[in-house]
């Protein structure tokens, strides 16, 4: 059975299963579900925990099987938890996991937890993953993303007693906050719980924020696509400058931002030659938030902009790799950041038609 994570408080107080699988790459969140599911184990007589990390292709996975059916004189339940930070079990984890399943089945001495990294489609679609599922609760743990993030916030200084103040300031106030912790859950936890040590329950001002919480944002380049095809400059600057200073490579940001100006401009030509835009775009095979992002933006981009933006994205694939050339930065993050600007300023307006 597949649950959400915020479904996972409700489905333990209908009664604890005897195998559960958390997926995602939110360290927080799975922590937090993880906590959850001991914290419930422990109230139902769950009082031994064994723990394994699978590294490796060599794992010796019969320790993992035998501790499911062994336990110890002074107690007749346990936790058994199986960590697999590659997400990759193997060969022989395949069918040990599979195995694991299906000694889950009506077991109410032993619970089974596996935690696992964000897993592809392909992954999931494996015959061990499919037995987690389907003799278990697998709980999907996914992302908060920037635009939840400030309600994020909100609810967690909620549960410590805090409050932002009422109206713009404090929608500044969370807007801030997001700001300086985006892309990074797990300091943002820590530093709410900051803000919980330095003042007392109640309101807080933004003065009190913006004093206390650090910038521990931590940018994915990735991400950085979604930012400038919604045509957010104040992030994208911040993204930019951030992945700078994380000592991000020049080479892997430039083919972010040109992927998305060869893919605009392909979509664009097949527009021309008469192709309806969902057609178009999933000729490109672009789906999901990016197919969003480009309906918005492909009606208000000329084929004009298109070819001019495919053209500065070839001379700044120079500059990354050294080249100097006339009008352009020498520099390669400069140059990386008026490529940026540029695209996501195009994205962000409706472009005036040339007259001819």
């Amino acid at each position: 059975m597949q649950i959400a994570a915020g479904q996972l408080p409700n489905q333990l107080q209908r009664g604890l299963a005897s195998l559960y699988t958390l997926h995602g790459d939110e360290p927080l969140l799975i922590q937090e579900g993880a906590d959850a599911i001991r914290a419930a184990a422990r109230a139902a007589g769950y009082t031994e925990r064994t723990s394994h990390t699978v590294a490796g292709a060599h794992f010796d996975w019969s320790e993992v099987l035998a501790a499911g059916g062994s336990l110890s004189l002074f107690s007749d339940k346990q936790i058994v938890e199986i960590r697999i930070p590659s997400g990759k079990p193997g060969k022989d984890g395949s069918v040990a996991i599979q195995q694991l399943a299906e000694q889950a089945r009506g077991n109410d001495s032993t619970l089974t937890i596996v935690m696992l990294p964000r897993l592809d489609k392909a992954t999931r679609s494996g015959a061990w993953f499919g037995a987690l599922e389907s003799l278990g609760v697998t709980v999907g743990v996914e992302p908060v993303e920037r635009a939840a993030l400030p309600q994020w916030l909100a609810q967690r200084l909620s549960q410590q007693g805090q409050r932002v103040r009422a109206g713009i300031e404090g929608q500044r106030t969370l807007q801030f906050f997001a700001d300086r912790v985006e892309g990074n859950l797990l300091a943002a936890h820590q530093e709410i719980q900051k803000l919980a040590l330095l003042f007392p329950a109640g309101e807080l001002g933004f003065e009190q924020v913006e004093g206390a919480v650090l910038n521990v944002a931590r940018y994915d380049v990735f991400k950085l696509s979604e930012a400038v095809l919604g045509g957010q400059t104040a992030r994208v600057q911040r993204m930019l400058d951030g992945l700078q200073a994380e000592g991000e490579s020049e080479v892997l940001v430039h083919y972010t931002l040109a992927e998305d100006i060869r893919a605009l401009k392909r979509v664009k030509d097949a527009m021309a030659q008469g192709r309806p835009l969902p057609m178009a775009l999933r000729e490109q095979r672009i789906w999901g938030t990016r197919e969003r992002l480009f309906e918005r933006v492909l009606p208000r981009l000329t084929s004009d902009a298109a070819s001019e933006l495919l053209l500065a994205a070839h001379l700044v694939d120079g500059i990354v790799k050294g080249l100097k050339l006339p009008d352009w930065p020498a520099n390669g993050w400069q140059a990386l950041h008026r490529l940026a600007m540029d695209l996501c300023r195009r994205c962000g307006e409706p472009q005036p038609s040339r007259v001819r």
